[in-house]
C-alpha cells in the first residue's frame, strides 16, 4: 500500500478529491495549509506528492477527525530497527477511546518517517498521551541494551496536526 500527500488551498484540494471519487482521499486543514492524503495500491493522481509506503497500519481513515503526524527522521542504518519496533508493537492504541486509524509511513524521498494517527477529536489524542498504553508503547524496547544504545534517529522528531473540514462548512 502507498500513501501520497500534497498541499494546496482547501477549494482546490476538495475539487481534486471530488474529481476522483473512486480514490481513497482525505482532505484536512492544518494551521496554514490544506493537506490531502491519497492511499492506494497503485499510482497517485497528484503531480509531485510526498511519497510513502505503508509499513504498518490499522483502521480506515474518515474525513471527520483529528489527525496527528509524528514526523521522525531516521538514519539509513536505523530504518530496519525502527520498522521492526512498529511491526512488533503491542497494538494497544487500537483499544483506546476515540481511535480511528493508524499508519506507519516509510518515506521514499527523504529520511522522515511519519507515524500518522486519526482520532475522533483532540481530546481523545490527549487522553491517549496520558494513558498507560502510551507509556508502555513509548518505553525502552524489550531486549534493548541499557548502555550505549544505538541512535537510529537523524534529527529531532516533530508533530503536525490537522482537522478534517466538515463538508457543511
Amino acid at each position: 500500500m502507498n500513501l501520497f500527500m500534497t498541499t494546496g488551498t482547501y477549494e482546490y484540494m476538495k475539487k481534486m478529491r471530488d474529481k476522483y471519487p473512486e480514490e481513497n482521499m482525505v482532505v484536512m486543514q492544518g494551521e496554514n495549509t490544506t493537506l490531502v492524503l491519497h492511499e492506494t495500491e497503485g499510482k497517485t493522481v497528484f503531480q509531485s506528492p510526498r511519497r510513502y509506503e505503508v509499513v504498518d497500519g490499522t483502521g480506515e481513515f474518515k474525513e471527520k477527525g483529528y489527525f496527528v503526524f509524528n514526523n521522525i527522521p531516521v538514519t539509513d542504518e536505523g530504518r530496519p530497527i525502527f520498522e521492526h519496533r512498529f511491526k512488533n508493537r503491542a497494538g494497544a492504541i487500537e483499544n483506546e477511546p476515540g481511535y480511528v486509524a493508524f499508519r506507519v509511513l516509510r518515506p521514499l524521498d527523504s529520511d522522515t518517517y511519519v507515524v500518522l494517527t486519526e482520532w475522533e477529536s483532540p481530546v481523545f489524542f490527549e487522553k491517549w498521551k496520558e494513558s498507560q498504553a502510551f507509556s508502555k508503547a513509548h518505553s525502552k524496547p524489550e531486549g534493548a541494551p541499557a548502555a550505549n544504545p544505538v541512535n537510529i534517529f537523524a534529527g529531532s522528531s516533530y508533530i503536525t496536526t490537522y482537522r478534517a473540514k466538515p463538508e457543511e462548512d
